[in-house]
């Protein structure tokens, strides 16, 4: 209850004062967090921050009434980790700030950043993807997630970490290998690798847990393409 009272907008300083020295750390914070004077508006969004993690918030669509940037602003230049998470949620930060909490030491202000700022550094979004497991159908939507340059991540302990590597069209060479890998979302994204060999990627075609990979595979010769077409039913002169 008293944590409760700690984030009102329009406590009484003496008591704000008081909650800031309560025994109970979580009481504390929220009486730390914002001083006086503070908004209905800034209580809501630090609210939806603190005591989630990134990997649980992810991308905030706007609901109520935003705080304005100045505030903001202040949040992403503050001491507290916790305001400069509620910063990061912002999609309107300037350039200079997203820089800054893009390289900000604590990972939560970089994994919500990420997921909210459409100038976050491909850098980031890449550590979010790896980090924030729930995130990753949102990350895969953005284009600052890198597709290329994952050789590292190919042997990732994460299955949806080395499926997005396998797909990379910049490899020093073909992942063949991820072919036989235990995960079957490793080995369809292996199989859309237009670095594989065109009879290597017909052949796929005759492997169910892969087909699906294999015949979007842009290195599929068109007279394969074609047969497939047939297959479901579409004739040649419709297709074209």
């Amino acid at each position: 209850m008293r944590e409760r009272v700690a984030s009102r907008a329009d406590l009484d300083p003496h008591l704000l004062a008081e909650l800031a020295k309560d025994p109970d750390c979580a009481v504390r914070t929220r009486a730390l967090l914002q001083p006086l004077p503070r908004t209905w508006a800034q209580r809501d969004v630090i609210d939806r921050v603190v005591g989630r993690t990134a990997d649980e918030i992810g991308p905030l669509a706007v609901m109520f009434a935003e705080p304005d940037m100045d505030w903001y602003s202040a949040c992403a230049v503050s001491a507290d980790p916790l305001l400069r998470r509620v910063a990061a949620t912002s999609p309107g930060l300037p350039d200079d700030l997203v820089n800054r909490l893009a390289n900000d030491s604590d990972p939560h202000v970089r994994h919500l950043l990420a997921c909210n700022h459409p100038l976050t550094p491909p850098g980031t979004v890449l550590d979010a993807f790896i980090t924030t497991a729930r995130q990753r159908p949102y990350l895969l939507t953005l284009p600052q997630l890198p597709r290329t340059g994952l050789q590292a991540l190919l042997d990732h302990e994460d299955p949806e970490v080395r499926a997005l590597a396998a797909a990379d069209t910049a490899l020093d060479q073909p992942p063949i290998r991820l072919l036989a890998d235990p995960e079957s979302g490793v080995r369809r994204a292996a199989a859309g690798n237009p670095l594989l060999p065109p009879d290597l990627v017909s052949t796929l075609l005759e492997d169910p847990e892969v087909a699906e990979g294999a015949a979007a595979n842009p290195n599929l010769p068109a007279e394969r393409l074609h047969e497939l077409l047939d297959l479901s039913g579409l004739t040649r002169a419709t297709a074209e």
